[in-house]
C-alpha cells in the first residue's frame, strides 16, 4: 500500500508532489490509497471504467467523510473506440413520504435550523444511489467482476487507513452527532474522541458489507438484511425511508451538456445538477471578454469573474432544478446570445447586486470527485457525495457506512423550484467534466465543493485555455468565490492590495487562509498532444494522482 501522507511529522499539509505522467492510464482521486487501487485496477488490464468503480468504492471507505455507499452521485463517461459521452445520474432521491412541512424554518425568511432535521438524523436521509449506479456502470461499460473491483476496497477497510488532519478534524467537529446517530461513534471515533492524526482507522463492518455487495449484487443493498438495518435505523432516527424507496430506486442515463469555449468542447452534468449547465453559462459570458489579456487574479480579472459568477449563480437560483419536476430553460441558459446580453450587464468598474436574467425567450464544502483517463481514449469524471462531511451522522447498526443528509440540498419553501417532494432528486453543483480540442481529449475535471464546484472549475479551465497553464498549475492557482450572496471570498495568497481596490469598487469580501478546502479541490487530467497523460490532485485536501 502506497506510503504516501498529505501531512508532515507536524500534521501540517504538504501542498507539493501531487501530480503524475502515464502512458496506460492515470488516476487523480481525493485519497492516495484509492489512486493507488485505481492503477492497480488499470495495470491488471481493466479499463478506466474498471478503475473508476474501484476508485469509488475505496474513496468510501477512507474519506468516508465525505462520499460513501450511504450517498450518491453522477458519473461522465467517455468511450474511447466510439467517442461517444454518457452520464449516469445516481444522485440520492427524496423519500416517497417527504413533505416540506417536515422541517419547518425557526423564523420567517430563514433556511433551516440544524435541530429541525434536514442536516442530521433520520429526517435528513434521502435514498442512497451510489451502489446501483456504480455496479450500473461497471455492467455497462467495464471489464471486470464486482469482486475485482470492489475486493480491494473491502481489503482497505479490514486492513486500515492513515487519519489525515483533515479527517480528523471533521470528525471532532461531528463528535457529537456521531454519538448520537446509531454506529458512528464505533468507527470514527475512538475512545469517544476523534482518532489523532496518523493514526490508523480500520472498519471491518464496512469490510463485511462490502464482501456482502461484491457476491450479492444491487439486490444485497437494496434488499435484505442491510436494507433491513437502514430502514430500522432511519426510522428510529426519526426519518421516513422505506423498503419501497430502496427497491424503486433507478439509475438515469442522460445525455450529457455540451457547449464551447474557445474552440474547446465542453461536456459535463446534465440536470438534475446545476454544474454543467452554470459552468458552460459561465464560460460563454466570459468569452465576450478579452480574459487572456488580464493578468491572473489581477483586479480586473477577478472584478470580471465576480460579477458573472453572481449573474449565472442568480439564474441558478431561479430557473434550475429536477427537470422531471420543474420545467429548466436549458437552451436558454446555454445560448450565446442570452450570454451577449448578460455580458452587456457587467459593470468593468464597479461591483452589483445579483439579479437574474430571462433565459425562457431563448429556449427553442462535502464531497469527492475523481477523474481517469486510459491509453484508449476512454474517460472517466465521478463526483460523490454525501452531502455535509459526516452527512447526517447516521450509520446503520453493523454496517460501517454513513447515510447522507441529502435532504438538506432541497428548499424548505414549496413554491421553490427545488422544493422538498417526494422521488425527486435536490438540485447539485456536482460537475464531472470533459474538454475536448478538436474532437480529441483535452482535459478530466471535476470537484467537490458544494456550490464553488461551478466557480473553481470555470477558473481552472478559464487559466488553461486563456493562460498556458499546465493543469497542476490552474490547480494550484490561488481561487476565488461569489454567488448570490454578493460575497467575494478568497486565499489569502491574492495580494491585500487587490483585495483592498476590489473593496473600494464596491465589493464585499472575506478572507480565508491561503490553502482552503472550501474553494473545491480540482482533481483532474489531461492528455498532451504526445499522448502523454498527466494527473494532477489538489493540495488543497488529501489527494494524489497517480499514473501507470
Amino acid at each position: 500500500m502506497t506510503t504516501f501522507r498529505p501531512f508532515d511529522e507536524q500534521g501540517n499539509m504538504i501542498r507539493s508532489g501531487r501530480a503524475c505522467t502515464g502512458q496506460t492510464g492515470v488516476v487523480s482521486a481525493g485519497r492516495a490509497e484509492a489512486s493507488e487501487i485505481g492503477r492497480d485496477i488499470l495495470a491488471q488490464g481493466g479499463n478506466a471504467i474498471d478503475a473508476a468503480v474501484a476508485v469509488a468504492f475505496a474513496m468510501g471507505v477512507c474519506e468516508p467523510n465525505a462520499n460513501g455507499i450511504g450517498g450518491g452521485g453522477f458519473m461522465l463517461i467517455r468511450d474511447g473506440k466510439t467517442g461517444n459521452s454518457v452520464f449516469l445520474d445516481f444522485r440520492e432521491n427524496a423519500p416517497a413520504a417527504a413533505t416540506p412541512s417536515m422541517y419547518t424554518p425557526k423564523a420567517p425568511g430563514s433556511n433551516y435550523d440544524k435541530d429541525l432535521g434536514n442536516v442530521y438524523g433520520g429526517k435528513a436521509v434521502a435514498v442512497p444511489g451510489d451502489v446501483a449506479g456504480l455496479l450500473y456502470a461497471l455492467e455497462h461499460y467495464g471489464t471486470m467482476t464486482p469482486q475485482q473491483v470492489i475486493s480491494p476496497a473491502a481489503k482497505l477497510a479490514r486492513e486500515g487507513f492513515v487519519v489525515t488532519p483533515l479527517l480528523s478534524k471533521d470528525m471532532e467537529e461531528h463528535q457529537p452527532q456521531l454519538m448520537q446517530y446509531g454506529d458512528g461513534w464505533k468507527i470514527y471515533l475512538q475512545d469517544g474522541k476523534p482518532y489523532p492524526v496518523g493514526s490508523t482507522l480500520r472498519n471491518p463492518d464496512l469490510a463485511d458489507t462490502l464482501d456482502k455487495i461484491a457476491q450479492g449484487g444491487k439486490d444485497a443493498f437494496y434488499k435484505g438484511e442491510i436494507a433491513d438495518r437502514m430502514v430500522a435505523q432511519v426510522a428510529k432516527d426519526g426519518g421516513v425511508l422505506t423498503h419501497a424507496d430502496l427497491e424503486g430506486f433507478t439509475v438515469r442515463v442522460l445525455e450529457p451538456v455540451r457547449a464551447t469555449y474557445r474552440g474547446y468542447e465542453l461536456i459535463s452534468s446534465p440536470p438534475p445538477s446545476s454544474g454543467g449547465t452554470h459552468t458552460a453559462q459561465i464560460l460563454n459570458v466570459l468569452e465576450n471578454f478579452d480574459v487572456a489579456s488580464m493578468e491572473v487574479n489581477s483586479v480586473e480579472y477577478l472584478h470580471l469573474f465576480s460579477e458573472v459568477f453572481k449573474i449565472c449563480y442568480a439564474d441558478r437560483s431561479k430557473y434550475m432544478g429536477d427537470p422531471n419536476f420543474v420545467k429548466v430553460p436549458l437552451e436558454g441558459l446555454l445560448s450565446k446570445e442570452y450570454a451577449r446580453e448578460l455580458a452587456q450587464r457587467v459593470d468593468l468598474t464597479a461591483s452589483q447586486k445579483p439579479e437574474a436574467g430571462n433565459p425562457w425567450k431563448h429556449e427553442s464544502m462535502s464531497t469527492t470527485h475523481f477523474s481517469i483517463a486510459d491509453k484508449d481514449g476512454n474517460l472517466v469524471a465521478v463526483t460523490r457525495t454525501i452531502n455535509h462531511f459526516f452527512g447526517s451522522c447516521v450509520v446503520p447498526e453493523g454496517t460501517g457506512f454513513l447515510l447522507n443528509d441529502e435532504m438538506e440540498d432541497f428548499s424548505i419553501d414549496p413554491t421553490s423550484t427545488n422544493a422538498v417532494c417526494g422521488g425527486k432528486i435536490p438540485l447539485s453543483c456536482m460537475s464531472p467534466t470533459f474538454l475536448l480540442k478538436d474532437g480529441k481529449p483535452f482535459a478530466v475535471l471535476g470537484s467537490p465543493g458544494g456550490i464553488r464546484i461551478i466557480s473553481s472549475l470555470v477558473q481552472v479551465i478559464s487559466k488553461m485555455i486563456d493562460h498556458g497553464m499546465t493543469l497542476e498549475e490552474a490547480i494550484a492557482s490561488p481561487r476565488i468565490g461569489d454567488n448570490v450572496q454578493d460575497l467575494i471570498i478568497y486565499e489569502s495568497r491574492i495580494p491585500a492590495e487587490t483585495i483592498e481596490t476590489l473593496q473600494a469598487m464596491g465589493h464585499k469580501v472575506k478572507a480565508y487562509d491561503d490553502w482552503n478546502r472550501i474553494m473545491g479541490s480540482v482533481n483532474g487530467c489531461a492528455i498532451l498532444e504526445d499522448g502523454t497523460l498527466v494527473g494532477a490532485a489538489d493540495p488543497r485536501r488529501d489527494g494524489l494522482a497517480m499514473g501507470l
